[in-house]
């Protein structure tokens, strides 16, 4: 009940590869790069997750055609296509905060034929890391979460981070 509590206040963002070769997966980190730049340079400080869907889903022909544009100037005529839809994801752990695993709303854009392993981050708020060594998130997207979820979700994201680290202190 938790995570579907949670889930209604978040929206993920899930991109997959065409397939598993290394020039296939640096594809889908550029994409990625790309729209979050995209979403960086254009989308304005939502108020809460519908705001972030409600924009996201305006903006899919421009989200779209930024993929598209990153793929043509790598030489890549893969085709794109991107859905706003419910998806299920394993545990993820974001610094001192895991979220359970369920199904969440996300941004999913598929790459070529999709078959490729997948990368996948908390659009809203913002908790996508591009640098696998960072895994500390900005202060202000840690507050959004906290006034975006009750106490209750909120500490139960710290205890199951904890929890898997066999610690039991939630201070």
């Amino acid at each position: 009940a938790c995570q579907a509590s949670i889930a209604n206040k978040i929206l993920r963002l899930h991109v997959l590869a065409n397939s598993d070769s290394p020039e296939d997966q640096a594809l889908k980190l550029t994409v990625r790069d790309g729209i979050l730049a995209y979403m960086d340079a254009n989308a304005p400080d939502f108020a809460d997750v519908h705001e972030a869907k409600t924009w996201t889903s305006l903006h899919m022909e421009e989200l779209q055609k930024t993929a598209e544009n990153i793929l043509l100037s790598q030489g890549c005529g893969d085709t794109v296509s991107l859905e706003l839809t419910a998806c299920y994801f394993p545990v993820k752990t974001y610094g001192d905060l895991t979220f359970p695993a369920g199904d969440y709303e996300a941004l999913r854009v598929k790459i070529g034929e999709a078959k490729g392993q997948n990368w996948w981050c908390v659009m809203y708020p913002p908790l996508c890391f591009t640098d696998a060594t960072c895994c500390e998130f900005p202060q202000e997207s840690r507050e959004i979460l906290e006034r975006q979820l009750t106490e209750t979700e909120y500490l139960s994201l710290r205890k199951e981070t904890l929890k898997n680290s066999g610690s039991t202190d939630i201070t």
